[in-house]
Order: structure tokens, then C-alpha cells, then sequence
């Protein structure tokens, strides 16, 4: 009884009233006014590709540059992109899954190899080892293309396939995200557990070492597919066959060939561009979440 009388005699709370939206402060403004501005700058020229893909090559030099004309010619350049120089197109395209895959799988097994050793035995002169990977992370790769060049001129692998293979087999930042990612990610314990149990260091590394360094290892094989299949100098300096050339050679090549003779039209030109960048966007969307861990790897132990 007393019980309901404290509940019936209790005073009620007064109700909360509503908390309204803080306003957005000024530089919120500024913020996103900048994003959009950079978010213009860098799809404007994409926007602009896609359109003049649908474009025949006498309307891309009349009306509105980023928007569609009267005819589709989408099919009709695809058409030609295929089937025009005795379709040399195609097999720009095989030698450029060849020198990216190829180059991008034996760089990520070296990197994993590397950056594993250095991350887990100590030995003499690791460190300098370390470092030495570190300046060869800041050195620009079109710095190496004379070089290489003048290196593979006397064994005679110029205008073969090797010489594009093998320097795209090497990847420094590679070493250093696989030799940061596993120390981070692979326990001395296992590799401890594994010694006890009698397994080989290779086979540790095959077992343990690999599987625990996925996530980085598809962020190096990623990068290092984008970086061959867009590189330019070294197989423009390597390569004098159009029929060994990747796809950004071929295209400088027809691009160089306006106003000569049989010159490829401008709108064939930007449509090879426009499919060749079809690979990439696939290759990135397909391994997004891999490449987005191993890009955190070390930041949080």
C-alpha cells in the first residue's frame, strides 16, 4: 500500500524538449566545397572519355565536348578498334596480361619471400638491407629504363619479351609492405610451433608465413599489375616490334601516326584508351577489400 502511494505522489519529469542540430560550422563548408572541386577535377576527364567513346570522329570536333551526339558510334569504333592494323589491338592487349600478370605474380613471390626473411631472422646487416630497399622505394622507375636498356643490349634480350618481364619482377615497395606486414601479422609463436613440430622453414613459410600475409601480398600484386600495365618508357625503350609492344605503346604509336597517310581517326584512338582501362577497373573492384588492409598493415599492432 505504501508502495502505491510513493508511486501515485511522485512527481512526473518535465519532457526533454527536442535538441536541435548543431549548424554546420564554417569550415565544413570549406571542406566539401574543396572535395567537390577535386571530385570535378578528376572525373571530368573520365566523364569526358566515356562520352567521346560514343562519338564518330567528325562529332568530337563539333558541339558540346562532354556530352553525347546525335549518332551512337560506340559499336562501330569498337568494331574498328578490334579489326583495324590486321587487329594488332587484341594482341596488345594479350602482351599486356602477360607482362602485368606475369611480372606482378613473380614480384609478389619475391616481395613475400624478402619481406618475410627480413621481417623474421636476424642476421648481419639486415637493417642495412632494409634501408637499402628503402631508397630504392624513392627512386623513380623511369629513371632505370636507360640503364636497363644499356644492361640488356649486350645479352641480347632488347625486342623480346624478357626485357620487360624481368624488371617488372621487382618491386621495393613491395619488399617493404611485405616485410612491415609480416612482422605484424605473423607470431613468432607459430613459427616457433612449427619448428617444434619438425616443419622446414619452407614449409613454415608455405603454410603459415603466406596464408597469415594474404591481405598484403594482393595489395602488392595489385600495384605492381596497375604499374606495368600502365608503364610506357621501358617497353617503348625495349620493344621495336609492335607485335611484342603492350597497349600504352601501340596507342603512342597510332596516336604519332595522325596526318600520315592511313592515319588512325582520333575516335579509335580514344576508344582503345577507354577499353584498356577496363582491365584495371575490374582487377581493383575484385581485390578492393584485400587492398584496403593491406594498405593499414602496421598501423594497429
Amino acid at each position: 500500500m505504501t508502495t502505491l502511494q510513493s508511486t501515485r505522489t511522485a512527481p512526473t519529469r518535465p519532457a526533454t524538449p527536442a535538441r536541435r542540430p548543431a549548424p554546420a560550422h564554417p569550415s565544413r563548408w570549406l571542406t566539401l566545397g574543396v572535395l567537390g572541386i577535386v571530385s570535378v577535377y578528376f572525373l571530368a576527364p573520365v566523364w569526358w572519355l566515356l562520352v567521346s567513346t560514343t562519338k564518330s570522329n567528325s562529332a568530337l570536333f563539333s558541339g558540346n565536348g562532354f556530352w553525347f551526339s546525335g549518332r551512337f558510334a560506340l559499336l562501330s569504333n569498337l568494331h574498328d578498334v578490334f579489326t583495324r592494323q590486321g587487329a594488332i589491338y587484341p594482341r596488345w592487349l594479350l602482351n599486356t596480361a602477360l607482362y602485368a600478370v606475369g611480372g606482378a605474380a613473380v614480384s609478389t613471390l619475391v616481395s613475400a619471400l624478402a619481406g618475410y626473411a627480413l621481417a623474421k631472422y636476424a642476421f648481419r646487416g639486415r637493417e642495412t638491407v632494409f634501408n637499402i630497399v628503402l631508397a630504392a622505394v624513392l627512386v623513380p622507375q623511369p629513371l632505370l629504363a636507360v640503364p636497363l636498356y644499356l644492361l640488356f643490349s649486350p645479352v641480347h634480350l632488347v625486342n623480346t619479351y624478357w626485357g620487360v618481364l624481368i624488371p617488372s619482377m621487382v618491386s621495393p615497395f613491395g619488399v617493404y609492405l611485405a616485410r612491415i606486414y609480416a612482422a605484424a601479422s605473423v607470431p613468432d609463436e607459430l613459427i616457433e610451433a612449427g619448428r617444434v613440430d619438425g616443419a622446414g622453414e619452407v614449409r613454415i613459410f608455405a603454410t603459415i608465413g603466406l596464408r597469415l600475409m594474404s591481405p598484403a601480398l594482393v595489395t602488392v600484386f595489385l600495384f605492381q599489375f596497375v604499374g606495368i600495365w600502365s608503364n610506357y618508357l621501358l617497353p617503348a625503350l625495349m620493344l621495336a616490334d609492335d607485335k611484342l609492344q603492350p597497349v600504352t605503346v601501340g596507342l603512342v604509336g597510332w596516336q604519332a601516326q595522325r596526318g600520315i597517310g592511313d592515319a588512325v581517326p582520333f575516335s579509335i584512338v580514344i576508344t582503345a584508351a577507354a577499353v584498356s582501362v577496363v582491365p584495371l577497373i575490374v582487377m581493383f573492384l575484385s581485390l578492393q577489400r584485400f587492398w584496403r588492409s593491406g594498405l593499414s598493415a602496421g598501423s594497429v599492432k
